[in-house]
């Protein structure tokens, strides 16, 4: 399973347009997780665009840590959802060029993290519905 996937500027750039609700100003993507998730950089260090949960972090204050950070397993579990991936290939599912992992119902709206609710989306398509998605939800009023 490829854990880091690389991904032309265009493609972060359309992938990432439904998540302007977020400060992604001035931060340039460095690569993607096989779930979507987009690893950015800026000056202040490295950024975690979780498309599973919808928000924007800063774990890393160079791009060195977030290199260190994803060579352990922790990490690999915690930032790229190695174990999962692991799991749908060995499940047959195989992203190509171009795909990532995604779920068929978000976890956010109440899919579980498991092989049975995975599957291989194109990586603009997918980011991209996750973006509007964690908008939408991100607006809703509490209880909603």
């Amino acid at each position: 399973m490829e854990a880091i996937r690389q991904f032309v500027a265009l493609q972060y750039a359309s992938a990432l347009e439904s998540w302007t609700w977020l400060d992604l100003a001035g931060k340039a993507p460095l690569c993607a997780s096989p779930f979507g998730d987009v690893f950015l950089e800026d000056r202040h260090g490295v950024w975690w665009l979780d498309v599973v949960e919808g928000r924007l972090t800063r774990p890393w204050d160079s791009r060195e840590a977030f290199s260190a950070a994803v060579r352990t397993t922790a990490g690999q579990d915690e930032y790229l959802l190695v174990g999962l991936g692991l799991a749908a290939e060995d499940a047959g599912l195989v992203p190509g060029p171009g795909q990532v992992y995604g779920f068929r119902v978000p976890p956010r709206l109440g899919g579980l993290l498991e092989v049975d609710n995975v599957e291989v989306v194109d990586f603009v398509a997918g980011v991209n519905v996750a973006g509007q998605i964690h908008r939408q939800i991100h607006t809703l009023p509490p209880g909603r």
